[in-house]
């Protein structure tokens, strides 16, 4: 019988976390598709097979564990474990009250931190792999980011602290961060200006896909990824590499080409 890896993948009913899952699967894995929108995950999870639908919240220690617990208890290992749930929430710094501050801290960087807790011991096992899903916000600042931008930041920096410390144990910590992508929710709150602002501003000129994103977290769970730890890696079509100026210069370039 083939070696079958089993990923576990939070926020998964949904955006990248389901397009991640569809690619593991693909692949031949085993998905444990965690979400705490229960009725989301078991509409996305449905026509799925070889997956695990585990409606808990990565911000209640309790739930983690016990979200670990089911997926040894179905499949016995774990091979690598994929912290993409996050809540995403603008506004001003001078609106941002604590309990709103402390709203994102506990799903985007709390969960990173207890999951990855909580699955080290079976990581261990396996000598599997650990991605933290970031954001270009933490890469650049920007407005109205305050609490998102600095819970992405310090996911990037967990992320080296891990990489540092279970390297010895066989266990590889990278972090993806997203650029803009054209999710739904991106599409249904982002306006035309916004949607050429950006389009100026990324050396591709478009947003990426939720498939993209999904492509470098399933690398860098897999042999091909076997010497890499410790790295922040952003998947946004060159966004965090430019400053400003670029459409001044492509304007210059096209002149020049003419």
């Amino acid at each position: 019988m083939s070696y079958s890896p089993v990923a576990i993948v939070t926020g998964a009913a949904r955006g990248i976390g389901l397009a991640t899952t569809k690619r593991f699967l693909a692949a031949g894995w085993r998905v444990a598709m965690v979400d705490r929108d229960a009725p989301e995950l078991a509409l996305a999870s449905e026509p799925l097979t070889g997956i695990l639908p585990l409606p808990y919240d990565v911000s209640v220690p309790r739930q983690v564990d016990t979200m670990v617990a089911d997926t040894l208890a179905e499949w016995g290992q774990i091979d690598a474990l994929i912290n993409n749930a996050g809540v995403a929430d603008f506004g001003p710094i001078e609106e941002t009250g604590f309990a709103r501050w402390r709203t994102v801290m506990e799903t985007n960087l709390d969960g990173v931190f207890l999951c990855s807790q909580a699955a080290t011991p079976a990581l261990k096992d396996t000598r599997g792999a650990i991605v933290n899903i970031a954001s270009i916000s933490g890469l650049r600042a920007s407005t109205l980011r305050v609490a998102y931008g600095t819970s992405k930041a310090a996911v990037m920096h967990l992320t080296r602290q891990q990489a540092a410390e279970l390297g010895e144990h066989g266990i590889r910590v990278n972090c993806v961060c997203p650029g803009p992508v054209r999710t739904k929710l991106a599409m249904a709150v982002h306006s035309q200006a916004i949607i050429d602002a950006y389009h100026d501003a990324i050396p591709l000129n478009r947003y990426g896909s939720e498939d993209e994103i999904a492509a470098v977290i399933a690398f860098l769970c897999s042999p091909e990824a076997s010497y890499v730890t410790g790295q922040i890696i952003a998947a946004d079509g060159g966004f965090e590499a430019t400053a400003i100026g670029l459409p001044a210069l492509r304007g210059l370039a096209e002149k020049a080409e003419g």
